[in-house]
């Protein structure tokens, strides 16, 4: 059976309020673990984090999603030797590089999938402002180039990135779907036109909730149609910390994102039960043809 695993951000977990204090990693593990998360996702670049991460880890059954920044191909060779050696789900790769050519990407895109078929490790491009695939309509002319991209899709970035305007006109609810379509794997928040990461709680931002809502609903019915029986697609909870987070006049966040990412977590939960039901009648993005760009 398919399943939906949730895991939670290490770096969403860092308060940076002016206080100053922080959880050590141990206390941010307890933490996601009673709170029920499937896995983590923490930084794989570094040996030494990436052991005293498996070393606090050992025994909770976490899953761990490991982030890397490569600028080159060959940059992601650690990161996979680290993966063969302390398994990951996946590898979320956030190309540090911007070319203003799609002819200057398709050699660093073809030498990081090789990379992880030799090493066998599931690797995904995330779609992130700054990256390789900053900007949207670049995404979609790599795409054209390389339609088996496998992606990972962070879909506050486009949204906010080029601040489409609202309601979201179907062209660019058109422009999103094609990302969905390669998508192997989410990064969770609501962004607005305007912000990259809104307080899901408040109930001005309820229209912006049920975009996304949309989005990951269409996006986990593709998923399902294209996966194996028993495959398991990993959703991150990344409420990230300020700047991400809007904070108040004394730095602090303007609610409490452990209590948001637990709203977040329920509602993709419920998103993947309904993404079951063949009629896909809840919401309008899982019903509208297939795009053509």
């Amino acid at each position: 059976m398919q399943k939906l695993l949730v895991f939670q951000s290490l770096w969403a977990m860092e308060r940076r309020h002016a206080d100053g204090c922080e959880r050590g990693l141990e206390e941010n593990i307890a933490v996601i673990v009673e709170a029920g998360f499937d896995g983590i996702s923490a930084h794989y670049t570094n040996r030494d984090d990436v052991v005293r991460l498996n070393e606090v880890i050992r025994g909770t059954g976490l899953k761990i999603e490991g982030v890397c920044f490569p600028r080159s191909v060959e940059d992601l060779r650690p990161t996979l030797e680290l993966a063969s050696e302390f398994p990951v789900s996946h590898i979320d790769l956030q190309a540090d590089v911007r070319p203003r050519r799609v002819e200057d990407c398709l050699p660093l895109l073809d030498g990081w999938m090789r990379l992880a078929e030799r090493a066998g490790v599931p690797v995904y491009v995330e779609t992130h402002r700054h990256r390789i695939t900053s900007d949207l309509l670049f995404t979609l002319d790599l795409l054209d180039r390389r339609p088996d991209l496998p992606l990972l899709a962070d879909l506050s970035h486009y949204l906010v990135g080029r601040e489409f305007a609202f309601p979201v006109e179907e062209e660019s609810h058109a422009q999103v779907r094609r990302i969905l379509h390669n998508a192997q794997a989410f990064h969770g928040r609501v962004g607005s036109c305007q912000q990259i990461q809104i307080e899901m709680s408040f109930p001005q931002h309820r229209p912006w909730v049920d975009l996304f809502r949309d989005w990951w609903a269409y996006g986990f019915r593709h998923w399902r149609s294209r996966a194996a029986d028993d495959a398991e697609l990993v959703m991150t909870c990344e409420l990230g910390p300020r700047p991400y987070a809007i904070t108040d006049r004394d730095g602090h966040d303007t609610t409490d994102r452990s209590a948001e990412a637990l709203l977040l977590r329920q509602l993709v939960l419920d998103v993947w039960a309904e993404s079951a039901d063949p009629s896909g009648n809840r919401t309008h993005g899982a019903c509208v043809p297939d795009p053509v760009i």
